[in-house]
């Protein structure tokens, strides 16, 4: 079993950074894959980030590539989302997800574990 609690949401400018964390327990970030999701109003679940168990490879939704990047601290046992030039379309309900398969996925159904979420706002 693994355990994802976020934290780092809150209420950003446009052009402003969030750094979004993502701890876990029950098993190692080396051992596990790990993603964002969010999740806007009236709107589907949507990838936005993955990186690989050992760290070395990440993947990111077009929307946000160059401008979002996702990482590991394995002394921490912690997942990273950093944010910056933050868009009001950002908005959205922001989950961390993991899973013990091997490559990372784009598709929500592919991860068994999940956190609660945390909520980040963009003011234009």
């Amino acid at each position: 079993q693994v355990q994802l609690v976020e934290s780092g949401g809150g209420l950003v400018q446009a052009g402003g950074s969030l750094r979004l964390s993502c701890a876990a327990s029950g098993r190692t970030v080396s051992s596990i894959v790990m993603a964002w999701f969010r999740q806007a109003p009236g709107k589907e679940r949507a990838f936005v980030a993955a990186i690989t168990k050992s760290g070395s490879s990440t993947y990111y939704a077009d929307s946000v590539k160059g401008r979002f990047t996702i990482s590991k601290d394995k002394a921490k046992n912690t997942g990273y989302l950093q944010m910056n030039s933050l868009k009001p379309e950002d908005t959205a309900f922001y989950y961390c997800a993991a899973d013990l398969s091997t490559l990372p996925f784009t598709s929500s159904a592919q991860y068994n574990y999940w956190g609660q979420g945390t909520q980040v706002t963009v003011s234009s």
